[in-house]
């Protein structure tokens, strides 16, 4: 489940980037593996889903936004779940050596 207590308040300002999202119009079953999907038809429904998000001009704003909240579902900012989980472990990481040399 995504953290909810690191999503931003209720304010237009902070969401709005949303309304331009290229996914907006597309099935959103693509962005979501079903149950016990796997092998290479998740990976093809991940690409097509990439794809979309590879055409999207609020990339960047979703990739963080999904990043921020860690999202543990589906295909956000172009990055499956996975993906945001091997650059949230290595943030983790990067924090702890910082710390350790500090």
């Amino acid at each position: 489940m995504a953290e909810i207590s690191r999503l931003p308040g209720p304010v237009m300002d902070l969401w709005e980037w949303q309304f331009d999202g290229a996914c907006r119009d597309a099935d959103q079953d693509l962005f979501f593996h079903p149950e016990g999907e796997r092998g290479s038809a998740r990976r093809r429904r991940a690409e097509a889903a990439k794809a979309i998000c590879a055409t999207c001009p609020v990339l960047n704003e979703c990739r963080e936004q999904s990043l921020a909240v860690r999202e543990p579902y589906g295909v956000w900012g172009g990055l499956s779940e996975d993906e945001r989980a091997a650059i949230l472990a290595e943030r983790g990481r990067a924090v702890t050596v910082r710390r350790t040399t500090a």
